[in-house]
C-alpha cells in the first residue's frame, strides 16, 4: 500500500480548501484502517470551507474533514477482533469517552468530552480513515453505497422522529434540508398518520413530496396555522420535528403543536430564541426534546432495521455525485440552495 494518498485539507485559518497529498494516516492496536468508497457532505463541512464564526471557534487547522462515509476495512489493529480487511464498513463518528458522567449512564450520545472525526480529528474526504473499534459500524454488503454513506444524517433522523410514540400519530416536518428529508421518509415508513412538511425553498418542498409527505408547505406564503388547524379538525398536529432552527420556524411549530403533542428540536439556531413560553409550552403541557447525534447505538440498530425493510427510499435526497476532487463545486451547488445530500467519491 502506498504511503501517501489524496485528502482535501483545511490548511489554515481562512476561507477555502485544497486536495493535497497526505501520509496514510497511522492507527493503533484497537484502530481500524478504512478505504473511503464514498463520503457526503454535510453542512458543518460548509461551514468549514466558509471558515464562519462557528469554524474559527472550534476548527484547529490543519484538519482533513468529513463525518459522513463507507469503505471497506484495509487493516487493523493487533487489538481488534469485531472486523477484518475486506469488511463493508461505516462508523459512528463521535467518539465519546466512557469516562463522563453521560458515558457510564447510557446517554454516550452527549458525552461532556466528545471528539467528532471530521471536527476535532483528521476525517474521511481523503483516501484512508483511522477509526477506533469501538465506533465502526459493520454493514450488510448489498447496502448501496451511497446509502451506506448518510448514515449519519440518516440516524440524525431516527433519532429524532423516534424520540417518541410516531405510529397513527399527525407529524409536521419543519426544515427540509436532508435531515428533514429522510425525517419524512422515517416517519411514514413507522406508521405516521399524515405528514406536514414546512419549507420555503421550492426545490426542498417538491423532493419533501417525492420523500413522503402528505402536505408540503411554503410558511413564507401559506397560512400554515389555518391549514393545518382545518385538517387536524381544529387540533393541531401531534408531533413538530423541527430541523431548519431557524426562530420563526421554531416558534411556528409551537403554535401549530397540539395541547400535549411533542417538539424535538434538532435544529441549531444562530443566536438565542425568545419563545412564548407560558402559552406554547407551559399551558400546552408540550413535551419538549433536545436532540443531538445519534443514540449510541440504538439509534444505528434502528436505521438497520428500517433500511432491512426496504420501506426507506433515499434516492431522491441524493441529488449530486462528484468526484472528490471537485469538492469546491460541491460547497457552490449546497450555496445555491440546488442541491441536498452531495456524494463524494474518492
Amino acid at each position: 500500500m502506498s504511503q501517501t494518498m489524496q485528502a482535501i485539507v483545511k490548511p489554515e485559518a481562512k476561507a477555502g480548501i485544497e486536495m493535497r497529498e497526505v501520509p496514510v494516516p497511522t492507527f493503533g492496536p484497537s484502530d481500524v484502517l478504512v478505504k473511503v468508497e464514498a463520503a457526503s457532505v454535510c453542512g458543518t463541512d460548509l461551514h468549514i470551507y466558509n471558515w464562519d464564526q462557528w469554524a474559527q471557534g472550534r476548527i484547529q487547522p490543519p484538519l482533513i474533514p468529513g463525518h459522513e462515509f463507507c469503505g471497506v476495512v484495509a487493516a487493523v489493529g493487533k487489538d481488534v477482533t469485531t472486523v477484518k480487511e475486506g469488511d463493508f464498513v461505516s462508523a459512528e463518528m463521535h467518539v465519546a469517552c466512557g469516562k463522563c458522567l453521560q458515558c457510564r449512564t447510557g446517554q454516550a450520545h452527549i458525552c461532556q468530552y466528545v471528539k467528532i472525526i471530521g471536527v476535532d480529528a483528521d476525517g474521511a474526504f481523503a483516501e484512508f480513515v483511522t477509526i477506533p473499534e469501538t465506533n465502526i459500524w459493520k454493514l450488510d454488503p448489498a447496502l448501496p453505497c451511497e446509502y451506506a454513506s448518510i448514515l449519519d444524517p440518516l440516524g440524525n433522523a431516527v433519532h429524532t422522529v423516534l424520540a417518541g410514540d410516531i405510529a397513527a400519530k399527525t407529524v409536521a416536518v419543519i426544515g427540509c434540508g436532508p435531515i428533514g428529508l429522510f425525517a419524512i421518509a422515517v416517519a411514514q415508513a413507522c406508521g405516521a398518520a399524515s405528514v406536514y412538511a414546512l419549507e420555503v425553498n421550492e426545490h426542498r418542498r417538491a423532493l419533501a413530496k417525492q420523500m413522503g409527505a402528505n402536505e408540503a408547505l411554503n410558511p413564507a406564503k401559506d397560512d400554515v396555522l389555518t391549514l393545518i388547524q382545518e385538517q387536524t379538525n381544529g387540533v393541531g398536529v401531534d408531533v413538530v420535528l423541527e430541523m431548519s432552527g431557524h426562530p420563526d420556524a421554531m416558534r411556528q411549530g409551537f403554535r401549530i403543536l397540539r395541547t400535549g403533542g411533542r417538539v424535538s428540536l434538532l435544529g441549531i439556531p444562530s443566536k438565542p430564541v425568545e419563545i412564548d413560553f407560558a402559552n406554547d409550552i407551559i399551558f400546552k403541557g408540550a413535551i419538549v426534546q433536545g436532540i443531538n447525534g445519534r443514540k449510541m447505538y440504538e439509534t444505528w440498530y434502528q436505521m438497520e432495521a428500517l433500511l432491512k425493510t426496504g420501506k426507506l427510499d433515499l434516492s431522491p435526497v441524493i441529488t449530486h455525485r462528484l468526484p472528490m476532487k471537485d469538492f469546491a463545486k460541491g460547497m457552490d451547488l449546497l450555496k445555491s440552495g440546488e442541491a441536498s445530500k452531495i456524494v463524494l467519491f474518492p
